[in-house]
């Protein structure tokens, strides 16, 4: 593996325990982080009272590119989609729960982040 992917790795697990953080703390209760199936990858699913979500987390230490929440396209929403029914096709127990996707948006840099939680992205 290359040193740039290592640190492309690294910096998405700081993300997702920083998310995972943030969402704890505004009440929300970890089910899975990382669920992977053929369909694609959900970073983290979580529970919000008696709602099941389903959360994609992105990093940019800027907006060169573009943000965090464009880089969620429909692509991207679709795969999600896709997984997250596999998710719940799988798992008995959250088959009848609502659900929604969120995306936690995370820039700045490691010293000084900004977290930024939306729910129903999309």
């Amino acid at each position: 593996m290359k040193l740039k992917d290592l640190l492309t790795n690294k910096r998405g697990q700081w993300a997702e325990q920083l998310a995972e953080k943030h969402l704890c703390e505004k009440g929300m209760i970890l089910v899975q982080r990382n669920y992977s199936c053929p369909r694609g990858e959900i970073d983290l699913i979580m529970m919000d009272t008696d709602t099941i979500a389903f959360i994609e987390v992105r990093y940019r230490k800027n907006q060169q590119y573009g943000g965090g929440i464009e880089s969620i396209d429909t692509r991207k929403q679709n795969k999600l989609r896709l997984t997250a029914m596999h998710y719940l096709q799988q798992t008995d127990r959250y088959q009848e729960q609502a659900c929604r996707f969120d995306a936690v948006i995370i820039s700045g840099s490691p010293s000084s982040p900004s977290v930024n939680w939306i729910k129903n992205a999309f």
